[in-house]
């Protein structure tokens, strides 16, 4: 780093150390210089603070997010089952997509089962398919018939009922959980993460947080890491299942393995829902449904209990809270359990932070969790959030600059599928606060424009500060002397153009170790 004069110049010196220990002379490599294009610039290579990759790659395998109605979902669903080479092989294969979003389709209603059996193709099959927010899963009947009994009341999660009280086809959060819907197979993996890999690089990511591992996910990529296959760096959380044995003093966290492509040293827990399927844990009704003030999904005593322990055998704990009630509730178990602990050694995170009082803010910073939140989140959820909180609640949603102002730390990401894994949609929502078409509920100034972050914290939140939330500080996140060379070559300076140009910035590179791995140059 450097001048490429002082480059060379130590190329040189490094290589005539070398010359001067050995006993016959060494031909002299040569060091080869590389430009790029004028106009495009290098920024450190980027990083995406949390996705559900594999999710990710089963959410490109049936474009369910596209679709407007129930009816175009279903048949996006019919379309696959006769192009799928392996539903074809085994027709009892389970057919699973994710992506659907009932908020966009006419009067807003979730779908049903009926709509999945009208099709006389898709009600042969067993159908399972994950909201866009992955907080509600939409089944078709032989699947509801296959399940068993089920119960009136699940504790975390609601299964949507008829008039005459029989399941509808939709079970949210805790209650997917009682559907018989198997895990994905080793081939299932394989493809979905191919899909993630390949548009992840091509975008300019280097690094993603993946923000869930279950037993299978986690041994896929510890697989991966020990045959050293793994083209990008993954960082990993890893499920928390209050109903399993306490694992944290068992279980060794995985640390820079694969040399320094894969990491798991991280527990993820769900504290509350989402607020798209109306499951955030709010202090007070929800405005367009007075009747219900969403839930948590796990109990405050259990998650005390859970964070204390883990924290204690060195885990770093990120906890999903998207409620005002639920971002309260955590921050209280933080408070116990962070005290006389060594936070910055720990770097809890707390998973959205969507909705957030300002005195809740001001313990964030005290506390030094960090807030991992979502840019295209707000720029997605503008257009109904303000009838589902009301005038005065929706200004703490997504308040970025409020939390900063208060002394928080940030970092930056897409929660990908549920939004684009794109980071330059991240960077140019967050400093914009508006559509990529210009538009917010606001006008083109922005939706809270006060919230707005500048340039250059917006690029920190999608490469150093990504890099301190999984503790990579040292060797990512920015292009320094000593650190690994991960960088990506965007085609034009996203710190200078106008806003509105930033989405038609193209990725000519990506690199991870000084190799090119998407693109050239």
């Amino acid at each position: 780093m450097g001048s490429l004069e002082d480059v060379y110049r130590r190329w040189d010196a490094s290589i005539e150390a070398i010359q001067a220990g050995q006993k016959r002379a060494l031909a002299k490599p040569r060091l080869e210089a590389r430009f790029i294009k004028s106009g495009s610039i290098v920024v450190p290579g980027m990083s995406d603070s949390h996705v559900h990759s594999l999710e990710y790659g089963a959410s490109r395998i049936i474009p369910l997010e596209s679709a407007r109605t129930p009816e175009e979902a279903v048949a996006a669903v019919r379309a696959f089952i006769l192009s799928d080479e392996d539903i074809r092989q085994d027709p009892d294969k389970y057919v699973q997509g994710w992506g659907w979003d009932h908020t966009k389709w006419p009067e807003a209603s979730f779908p049903l089962a009926a709509h999945l059996d009208k099709d006389p193709v898709v009600r042969a099959h067993r159908v399972a398919l994950e909201a866009k927010d992955g907080h509600a899963l939409w089944v078709n009947a032989r699947v509801l018939d296959e399940s068993g009994p089920l119960p009136d009341y699940v504790e975390g999660g609601v299964i949507l009922r008829d008039e005459q009280g029989a399941p509808t086809g939709v079970f949210m959060d805790n209650a997917q959980s009682l559907l018989p819907v198997p895990p994905p197979t080793q081939r299932d993996l394989e493809k979905q993460f191919k899909l993630v890999v390949d548009d992840a690089l091509s975008h300019g990511l280097t690094a993603v947080h993946d923000a869930g591992f279950d037993p299978k996910s986690l041994e896929f990529f510890k697989v991966l890491a020990a045959q050293n296959k793994l083209p990008i760096r993954v960082y990993g959380m890893t499920y928390f299942d209050e109903h399993a044995d306490y694992w944290g003093d068992k279980i060794k966290p995985i640390i820079g393995a694969a040399d320094g492509r894969f990491t798991a040293r991280s527990v993820k827990f769900f504290g509350d829902g989402a607020l798209r399927t109306g499951g955030a844990a709010l202090f007070e009704p929800y405005t367009d449904n007075p009747e219900s003030n969403g839930f948590m999904r796990i109990d405050p005593d259990v998650l005390k209990n859970a964070i204390t322990r883990f924290l204690r055998d060195g885990w770093q704990t990120n906890i999903h809270a998207i409620g005002d009630r639920a971002n309260s509730i955590v921050l209280d178990v933080f408070e116990s359990a962070l005290d006389g602990v060594n936070v910055t050694a720990l770097r809890p995170r707390l998973e959205h932070a969507q909705i957030i009082r300002h005195s809740d803010m001001t313990r964030l910073a005290e506390l030094g969790v960090i807030a991992s939140v979502q840019p295209t989140h707000a720029t997605d959820d503008m257009y109904f959030a303000e009838q589902r909180l009301g005038s005065e609640r929706v200004k703490l949603l997504y308040a970025f600059r409020d939390i900063i102002r208060h002394g928080a730390r940030i970092t930056l990401g897409s929660d990908a599928p549920v939004e684009t894994l794109d980071p330059l949609h991240s960077f140019f929502a967050a400093i914009s606060r508006v559509a990529p078409d210009g538009t917010s509920p606001h006008g083109p100034e922005g939706w809270f424009a006060e919230q707005r972050l500048t340039r250059e914290e917006a690029l920190k939140g999608i490469t150093l500060d990504p890099a301190y939330a999984s503790f990579t500080d040292e060797e990512l996140g920015s292009i320094e002397i000593g650190k690994r060379a991960d960088y990506t070559i965007l085609s034009q300076d996203i710190m200078s153009v106008p806003t509105m140009d930033i989405l038609k910035t193209r990725v000519l590179a990506t690199a991870l170790d000084g190799r090119i791995v998407f693109g050239g140059l």
